[in-house]
């Protein structure tokens, strides 16, 4: 049974730890939650060090500007480990390649200084996707014409963001992980390194272990998100508790018929898709 808490204030001392995902819990990609990065500031100054743990495709460093413009205040956070960092190593790996990439001019940080060299998908060793070109226009199905030639040659995709969707504002836009979605279908095989799989997962254990000056006690270290297929499912995966924002995403699928949360909607959601939360909250607050 998934517990619901009236908010992290109840949690707090049971954790040395949080990793926090950021789009959908901290902002939605027009403006901040203040509630909930006064939550995170809080108890980064009463407990212990806040890594923002994001499936952005772009490294940390090329998304901090973001945060800082949204108004999430610098005191909500101690570390940020990006989907993009975890996946450079992926890419580093495929060098010099070529590849074909997908993804908008925005993201073309993540391939600086891996000595990768660029090229047509006719020409490519492996593809390289983060995202929809255009995302306020494209989806998934714009792409699989042109994705059903390399799927069929063999080439991997590396996909630099695992998350089939996010909110920008009122509205759910595509990203990485819905092109990779058509991908297998057309028989191509995918490699990612975000959430739900370790790599991420890995170093953002290691930002809390270089913060903290020890060993992290994964017991006493607590996941919070919204996605399921993400931040759930990696937690689940990881052996870590996990904090479910349940409006993120999901909108009103966990609120009962008073528009409160209600536990048997989200015990119904979460076990639709085979995954378990340990708390679960309807938005990130103290």
């Amino acid at each position: 049974m998934t517990a619901l808490p009236a908010g992290l204030a109840d949690l707090a001392n049971d954790y040395d730890v949080l990793l926090s995902d950021v789009w959908g819990v901290i902002h939605n990609g027009r403006e901040s939650f203040p509630d909930a990065c006064a939550a995170l500031a809080r108890f980064r100054a009463e407990r212990g060090p806040v890594v923002l743990i994001s499936n952005s495709p772009r490294p940390a460093w090329d998304v901090v500007a973001q945060l800082d413009s949204l108004g999430v205040p610098r005191e909500a956070w101690s570390a940020f480990v990006t989907s993009g960092d975890a996946t450079r190593a992926l890419l580093a790996g495929h060098a010099p390649g070529p590849v074909w990439t997908i993804g908008p001019e925005r993201t073309g940080g993540l391939y600086e200084g891996l000595g990768l060299t660029f090229s047509d998908a006719d020409a490519a060793a492996f593809v390289a996707v983060t995202g929809p070109d255009d995302d306020e226009v494209e989806g998934p199905e714009d792409y699989r014409e042109r994705l059903t030639g390399p799927a069929k040659r063999g080439l991997p995709m590396i996909c630099a963001n695992p998350d089939r969707v996010v909110q920008r504002g009122d509205k759910l836009i595509y990203c990485g992980g819905a092109l990779a979605d058509v991908y297998k279908e057309l028989g191509g095989q995918v490699l990612m390194a975000g959430k739900p799989y370790a790599p991420i997962y890995d170093l953002s254990l290691a930002e809390a272990a270089r913060l903290l000056g020890r060993d992290v006690d994964t017991a006493r270290v607590l996941c919070i998100g919204d996605g399921i297929h993400t931040d759930v499912q990696g937690a689940q995966l990881q052996g870590l508790d996990c904090l479910f924002v349940a409006r993120g995403i999901h909108g009103e699928a966990a609120m009962g018929p008073d528009g409160a949360l209600s536990a048997p909607a989200v015990g119904a959601l979460l076990a639709a898709e085979g995954v378990k939360a340990r708390y679960a909250m309807a938005d990130l607050v103290w």
